[in-house]
């Protein structure tokens, strides 16, 4: 009988990707909308309270393990922004391309070596919502932000991050590349180190 565990997302994707991982040690991963979890509110001033509060939140209404993550981009020009403001640098409903727009204009003229910029994510895995010790995984991802858009692969600021090993953008890379690469497929690679301590 697999167990079940909340993800606090809405992105099938994540769920996919989780799911994927989990699947040998018998856990089902299904996404908060599944038990009707609302979206809660991300009052924290970073990214690993912001995840703190989502997993609490998801494993508080549906009484199940929780994992949540909370991620954004530190442009270092920017002083560390848009951060984790990432998902509504350019207002509440921005979308992707609203955003990438306004990071653009924001770095406009700024020299190529002073564009470096990094992905973070923060991974929390609570076992119920008054977990005194929450697993707590992080991811980083080094690059800079290029001066146009490029690719169609990926999501949020993909296409205008730059990848020096790879010498291209983020958004034309392979789904298989960018989960070796990214501060996402880390962050997981990590959670699944230190779940497989506690699970056996």
């Amino acid at each position: 009988m697999k167990k079940q565990w909340v993800l606090a997302t809405g992105n099938q994707g994540k769920v996919k990707e989780m799911s994927k991982l989990l699947n040998s040690f018998s856990i089902e991963v299904l996404a908060q909308s599944h038990f009707n979890v609302s979206e809660v509110a991300e009052t924290g001033t970073t990214f690993v309270e912001n995840a703190i509060i989502k997993a609490r939140h998801a494993a508080k209404i549906t009484g199940l393990p929780a994992i949540a993550d909370d991620s954004g981009l530190e442009v270092d020009f920017l002083k560390g922004k848009p951060g984790i403001y990432s998902a509504r640098f350019a207002g509440e409903d921005a979308s992707d391309k609203d955003n990438v727009e306004l990071l653009l204009k924001s770095l406009k003229g700024v020299d190529e070596q002073q564009r470096q910029a990094r992905f973070q994510c923060v991974l929390v895995y609570m076992r119920h919502c008054d977990d005194p010790t929450p697993i707590i995984c992080q991811g980083t991802w080094e690059g800079s932000i290029t001066l146009e858009a490029h690719g169609d692969n990926g999501f949020g600021y993909d296409p205008i991050f730059w990848v020096g090993s790879d010498s291209c953008a983020s958004a034309q890379l392979s789904p298989q590349r960018k989960g070796e690469l990214s501060h996402r497929g880390q962050a997981l690679k990590q959670l699944i180190e230190k779940l497989k301590v506690q699970l056996g």
